[in-house]
């Protein structure tokens, strides 16, 4: 008895003992693994990479930009379906347990011996508040060291936050595949949907993920991921959490998947989404862009955006095929299934409905055509072989280029197409504008290019921008990059300077032969005008402008002086330094469609200056803003307790003037001659008040036109990116200015016809147009009103003391003629 006692004396002080060292053991291991945890107080305050949004000026997305496609939501305005569909798949326990689930963590120990020396991955038996741990302050390591401190930093995060606010950081947190990072990212990505209108089988699905994003692809292993959904729908009856009759709809559904782009998702809008990201870029950096969260509200109408795409894109492909059918994209074997072969050629993705398709066999009549098959979210190529037909009437534009020695008219589909060409091309219209079912057009991509920009010339919003016929093609974007000399655009920023310094639109000037000496060793030069010796002698400026006379511009750059017409360049943003060459008063400095646009903006809106711009407004991620285009001060805006019957609010404009609002609206007036009988006579189609300019470089390898109506400002160019001419039949007013015309008739359909505003202190006098002065009573003769500055309108008649009657008339009308200001038809000048 005495040694059974004292046996089981010692089993105790044993136990006792072996009790005790495991104690100090386990508190051993909790302090020597808690010495160097990370401090998790930082997620009180963390702030995840959350992707930039940018939306065009009606709220719709126009472009994502980050490294991690996340967007964050708070758990307030989760669904509770997809907060139970991730607990049911991940932790159903997560508001009972205090950071660790035993009962879990035993059955993975079980699996672990079961599966030892198999070389499989080991259960985790992680908890969220785990996760949570380990995919915010540790590493992804499988090791006991690891899952240690994952177990006690569990705890202590489940101490110092809440359940809810623990669920948020893991829901937002988690990556989902496809580049998606927490459910908000992964709804749009997976199913193009808010989180709020998930099915319980799409909400089932996301909740799948997160054990194995890259194993459950929705095309590569659908089978497998509808299994693992339909696992996850279940465990959300078994707990209550659904009714059994959504669980066995759910399952029946198809995994559907609807892949989004990170890409512009407007239509069109590739250019100008890409400047907005530079200009972010630009101004808080790559990490404020791709993990800022910045919500940016552009200033892109997409409307006018599609319109300025369809006008812009037409132009470019109508000069394009003028000049005669280049030959296929390339040359493919056609023997075999075609439609991978072509799957596997680079086709431009932004030119809808253009199509690249393959010539599977070829007639006199027709060609019959295999398109491109499409790849499914795997990858995969379609087994869809979609065909259709190019007849005679597909191909009549496709005459020989410049230098065939074919014949000029086609005979034959075949003459044009072989089997294997591959080409491009978009379905065929009858007379009626319907499309003929089953027949296309031959396209070719055009070798020009050019911009166009359309802006609000009160605010400097750019509405709409092109950069070029593809951004797939060129991401190069010519509306703000691409440096071209401007031609006879810039004159009026010459008249512009004159019409402040003494001359009025119906100051005469020579037209005629001019002689410039540029100095030592530097020749003589001789400007010439478009049509090459033919003059009209004395003018008025209004009628130099509207046929864009280069004579008489290079006299009165020479007269107003070239510095001044430098600093009005700079005034205006055309230029950052112009040259004292007289040839630079023609437009021969180099800039952008952009810079052009916004000094014809102040042109139409009275002088005021204008700073372009791309956005409206900039919101950080918790939706302070934090840059603001529009800086005029509204005073009474702010109203204390609502309307009560105070004063209207009043917006006070501090922007400069740049010019003189007078000379603004001669200069306007001017211009609209151009458009009602001059060079840009075809934007008299659209029916509205229209004022603008046309321009064409020298050889020919520029054509612009920029134009506006009171609230719209349009210019375009056209030019081949390696400059070179266009051939002698371009013309600013023939080839750019039909493409403003038919992008303004779309524009302003549906606003009145609203004519320019008449500055205070403009006279309108009713002068003869060919002489500029007032015309005697009973004289023939075409008149016109012109707009004249207070003092400067022309006297009734005229008296040159001492002179005779020789036939020669006053240089300036408005001023009193004397030996030094009168010449005779013919001087040069």
């Amino acid at each position: 008895m005495r040694l059974l006692v004292r046996f089981v004396g010692f089993l105790f002080t044993a136990g006792t003992v072996v009790f005790l060292v495991g104690v100090a053991g386990v508190a051993g291991a909790i302090w020597h693994f808690s010495r160097d945890l990370p401090d998790y107080s930082q997620l009180q305050d963390y702030e995840p990479p959350v992707m930039t949004r940018i939306h065009a000026s009606d709220g719709a997305l126009l472009g994502e930009y980050a490294k991690e496609r996340r967007l964050y939501l708070p758990i307030q305005a989760m669904p509770k379906l997809v907060t139970n569909a991730f607990l049911a798949a991940e932790d159903k326990n997560f508001y009972e347990h205090g950071g660790m689930d035993f009962t879990g963590m035993a059955r993975a120990a079980v699996a672990y011996v079961q599966n030892f020396g198999s070389n499989k991955r080991p259960q985790g038996a992680s908890t969220i508040t785990q996760q949570v741990a380990k995919n915010f302050l540790l590493t992804n390591e499988v090791s006991f060291t690891r899952k240690i401190k994952e177990a006690l930093l569990a705890m202590r995060i489940e101490r110092a936050y809440s359940k809810d606010r623990i669920l948020e950081l893991y829901l937002n947190e988690i990556y989902l595949g496809l580049g998606a990072y927490g459910i908000a990212a992964a709804s749009l990505v997976y199913f193009d949907k808010s989180v709020n209108e998930l099915t319980v089988a799409e909400a089932a699905y996301l909740a799948a993920l997160p054990k194995a994003p890259g194993t459950l692809h929705p095309v590569r292993n659908r089978d497998r991921s509808i299994e693992r959904r339909n696992y996850v729908i279940d465990r959300l009856v078994e707990n209550g959490w659904i009714k059994q009759a959504d669980a066995d709809k759910a399952r029946k559904e198809p995994l559907v998947v609807a892949s989004r782009s990170n890409a512009a998702h407007t239509f069109a809008g590739e250019y100008f989404a890409e400047e907005v990201r530079r200009d972010i870029f630009e101004r808080y950096g790559e990490k404020k862009l791709y993990e800022g969260g910045l919500s940016v509200r552009a200033t892109l109408d997409p409307k006018l955006q599609v319109m300025a795409r369809k006008a812009m894109a037409a132009g470019l492909v109508n000069f394009d095929e003028a000049q005669g059918w280049r030959g296929a994209v390339s040359k493919l074997d056609i023997s075999g299934d075609w439609g991978v072969k072509l799957a596997d050629v680079k086709s431009l993705s932004d030119i809808s409905p253009w199509r690249m398709a393959v010539v599977l066999e070829t007639s006199d009549q027709s060609a019959r055509i295999g398109f491109q098959p499409g790849r499914e979210l795997g990858g995969a190529i379609s087994k869809d072989r979609q065909t259709g037909l190019i007849t005679l009437d597909g191909v009549r534009w496709a005459k020989p280029a410049s230098g065939s020695a074919r014949s000029k008219t086609q005979a034959s589909v075949s003459q044009i197409l072989s089997p294997g060409d591959v080409i491009y091309a978009d379905p065929l219209f009858d007379k009626e504008g319907k499309p003929v079912e089953g027949q296309y057009r031959l396209r070719q991509l055009p070798e020009v290019s050019g911009a166009m920009v359309a802006m609000d010339p009160w605010t400097g919003r750019v509405l709409a921008m092109v950069g070029g016929f593809s951004f797939d093609q060129s991401q190069f974007n010519r509306a703000t990059q691409a440096y071209r000399q401007p031609g006879s655009t810039f004159k009026p920023l010459v008249y512009s300077a004159a019409m402040d310094n003494g001359y009025t639109p119906s100051t005469i000037m020579v037209d005629g032969p001019i002689e410039i000496d540029q100095g030592a060793g530097a020749g003589v030069w001789r400007p010439e005008n478009f049509s090459v010796g033919s003059y009209r002698g004395p003018i008025t400026l209004r009628e130099a402008l509207k046929w864009s006379v280069n004579t008489v511009t290079v006299r009165l750059a020479q007269d107003v002086g070239m510095p001044l017409i430098g600093e009005y360049a700079k005034r205006f943003g055309v230029y950052d330094e112009l040259p004292n060459y007289l040839s630079y008063a023609l437009g021969a400095g180099e800039t952008t469609v952009m810079r052009m646009v916004t000094a014809y903006s102040m042109l139409a809106n009275g002088g005021r200056r204008v700073k372009p711009t791309l956005i409206d407004r900039i919101q950080d991620r918790y939706g302070r803003t934090i840059f603001k285009h529009d800086a005029r001060e509204c005073r009474g805006c702010d109203a204390p307790g609502g309307w009560k019957n105070q004063p209207e609010p009043q917006l006070v404009d501090r922007r400069e003037l740049v010019l003189d609002p007078m000379t603004a609206y001669q200069i306007t007036s001017m211009m609209e001659g151009v458009v009602q009988g001059g060079t840009a006579s075809v934007l008299r189609q659209v029916g509205k008040p229209i004022a603008g300019k046309t321009g064409t470089t020298s050889d020919g390898k520029d054509v612009w036109f920029i134009g506006f109506s009171p609230d719209l400002v349009v210019g375009v160019y056209l030019g081949y990116d390696k400059p070179r001419s266009l051939g002698r039949a371009a013309q600013g007013g023939h080839t750019a200015a039909p493409i403003v015309k038919d992008f303004m008739k779309l524009a302003l359909a549906d606003k009145p016809a609203v004519p320019f505003k008449v500055p205070p202190g403009i006279r309108l006098v009713r002068v003869d147009a060919k002489s500029g002065m007032r015309p005697n009573p009973g004289e023939g003769g075409r008149t016109i009103l012109e707009a004249f500055k207070p003092g400067t309108a022309p006297p009734d008649s005229y008296a040159v003391v001492g002179a005779v009657d020789d036939g020669r008339v006053p240089m300036q009308p408005g001023i009193p003629p004397d030996a030094t200001n009168v010449m005779r038809p013919g001087d040069l000048y």
